[in-house]
C-alpha cells in the first residue's frame, strides 16, 4: 500500500541522523571530504536508501550535520518539488545547503540552514537526481499515491502512522489550490508591469492562466487561449526569469560578454549561475565518488528530472485542505511565499492561507505586519490561532533562500525556534535557542 511504503521509508529517513545524534547511522556512507571544500567541523553523509529491493528502487540523500551541538537540534527534511526536481542540487547547492559551487571548489555559505537544524535533503521520487529505479517502468507512473504532494501528504502520512513526534512543516511557493494559484498569475504580471491593460483584460475575460495550463496538459491548446498566452509570453519576454521578476538571468557566455560590453548587467550580489555550476560540479566523477552516488539508466545527473512521466493531472489536487487536517492535528504550519515569484505568486498563497484560517475558525493572533532581517523590512506575516502562520519573504524569489538567504535564515530559526518574526529593528541576533526542541 502506498501509504505503508511512505510510512517505511519515513522510518528509514529517522535511521540517517549523524552518530551523535543516533547510533544507526552507517559509517560506509560518511563524506570524508567533497572535491574543493573547505574545512568544516560538521559531519557529512550520502548514500542510498532501498525503498524496494524487488524492482532494486533506491532514494539518495545527503545529510548535513548541524554545525554545533547538533544532539540538540531538530531533524529537518528537506524536499523540492518541480515535480522531479533535485532537492540535493537546487535545495542543498543551490539555496541553504552549508556550501555553494564556485568553478572547481565550494565556498562555504555563510547562511546555510546547518546552522539551526540537522538538514537531510532527498531526491524523490526514484528518477530524480542520483535516485534510480533499475526497473525503468516506475518512471512511467508516479503519482501522489506514491510520492505524496510532496510536504503536505507526506506529514499527513507522518501523523496518521505514528512513527515519530512530527512537530511542524513549512512550505514556500506551494501549488495549494489549482485554479487560485494560477489564475494570481496574471495580477501579478500586470501590478508589476510585465504585461499590458490589454492583456491582463484577456486573461480576465477571454482565457485565464489555469484554463492555459489545463489545455496545454491535455493537448487541446484552443487557438484563443493560445493568442492570449503568446501575447504575454511576447510582453514578458524571454530575458526575465519568472522564478523572480526582478532577478538578472544567467546568460550565455556569448550574451553575457555582449551585455558587460553594453553595460547592461551589473555586478550581483546573487550569484544567478549557481544552478548551472551545480550541474556541472554534481557531474564531476570524483565528486560522485565522494558523495557514493551512482548513475543508474542516466547517463548524466540533471537539476530535474529528464526520465520522470509524472501525473500531471495530480498538480489539479489541492493541498490547502491537508493543511487543515495538519493545523487540527497539533502540527504547526508556516506558509511563505519570496514575494518576486511570478510561477506560484504571494497572491493567490495569501488569499489561500487566510480563507483556511476563517474556515477552521482560528483567530488571527498576529494581525498583518512587517517583520525584520537587521535593519530591514525582510517581509510581512501574520499568524493564526498561534499554530498556521503565512509570511512573504522581501525581495525574494520561488526558491526564497536562493535570492535571499539571510531573511530566510531568520524565518527558518524564528520558525523552529517557535518564536514570532522580528517585528523591529534587532537589537540582538534573530537565532536564539529552539524553544519547541528542548
Amino acid at each position: 500500500m502506498p501509504w505503508l511504503a511512505a510510512a517505511t521509508l519515513c522510518v528509514t529517513l529517522i535511521q540517517i541522523c549523524s552518530s551523535s545524534t543516533l547510533s544507526t547511522t552507517s559509517e560506509a556512507d560518511k563524506i570524508a571530504s567533497l572535491p574543493g571544500q573547505p574545512k568544516v567541523s560538521f559531519s557529512q553523509y550520502a548514500g542510498y536508501i532501498p525503498v524496494d529491493e524487488k524492482q532494486q528502487r533506491a532514494l539518495f540523500y545527503y545529510f548535513a550535520e548541524a554545525e554545533a551541538d547538533p544532539a540538540s537540534k531538530p531533524l529537518v527534511l528537506w524536499l523540492n518539488g518541480g515535480p522531479g526536481c533535485s532537492s540535493i542540487g537546487a535545495g542543498a547547492f543551490c539555496e541553504h545547503g552549508p556550501f555553494k559551487p564556485s568553478g572547481d571548489v565550494l565556498l562555504k555559505n555563510d547562511y546555510s540552514w546547518n546552522k539551526e537544524a540537522n538538514m537531510l535533503y532527498l531526491e524523490s521520487p526514484a528518477g530524480v537526481g542520483f535516485s534510480y529505479s533499475v526497473n525503468t517502468s516506475f518512471y512511467n507512473s508516479v503519482d501522489d499515491k506514491m510520492t505524496g504532494h510532496y510536504v503536505p501528504q507526506l506529514a499527513k502520512l507522518i501523523v496518521q502512522s505514528k512513527l515519530f513526534n512530527l512537530k511542524g512543516i513549512a512550505i514556500g511557493n506551494p501549488l495549494l489550490e489549482f485554479n487560485t494559484d494560477l489564475n494570481s498569475r496574471a495580477e501579478f504580471f500586470w501590478s508589476h508591469g510585465l504585461i499590458s491593460d490589454a492583456t491582463y483584460e484577456s486573461f480576465n475575460t477571454i482565457c485565464n492562466y489555469s484554463q492555459i495550463r489545463r489545455q496545454a496538459q491535455s493537448g487541446t491548446l484552443t487557438p484563443v487561449c493560445s493568442r492570449v498566452a503568446s501575447e504575454a509570453s511576447r510582453e514578458i519576454s524571454k530575458y526575465i526569469d519568472t522564478y523572480d521578476v526582478t532577478l538578472d538571468v544567467c546568460l550565455s557566455t556569448i550574451s553575457s560578454q555582449s551585455a558587460a560590453l553594453n553595460k547592461l548587467q551589473q555586478t550581483e550580489k546573487i550569484d544567478v549561475c549557481v544552478e548551472d555550476k551545480t550541474l556541472k560540479y554534481l557531474n564531476r566523477k570524483e565528486v560522485q565518488e565522494a558523495l557514493h552516488a551512482r548513475l543508474i539508466g542516466i547517463s548524466s545527473w540533471t537539476v530535474c528530472s529528464d526520465v520522470l512521466s509524472y501525473e500531471m493531472q495530480n498538480l489539479e489536487i489541492p493541498t490547502i485542505s491537508i493543511l487543515g487536517e495538519l493545523v487540527k492535528s497539533g502540527i504547526h504550519v508556516l506558509v511563505y511565499s519570496g514575494d518576486q515569484d511570478s510561477a506560484i505568486p504571494l497572491l493567490g498563497t495569501r488569499t489561500l492561507v487566510n480563507n483556511l484560517a476563517k474556515q477552521l475558525g482560528l483567530n488571527t493572533t498576529v494581525p498583518y505586519r512587517v517583520w525584520f532581517e537587521e535593519s530591514q523590512v525582510a517581509g510581512w506575516t501574520q499568524v493564526y490561532g498561534d499554530i498556521l502562520s503565512y509570511a512573504t519573504v522581501r525581495g525574494a524569489s520561488h526558491e526564497a533562500p536562493f535570492s535571499q538567504p539571510e531573511r530566510s535564515l531568520v524565518l527558518f530559526s524564528s520558525f523552529l525556534g517557535g518564536r514570532p518574526l522580528p517585528e523591529g529593528l534587532m537589537s540582538e541576533p534573530a537565532v536564539k535557542t529552539n524553544k519547541y526542541y528542548q
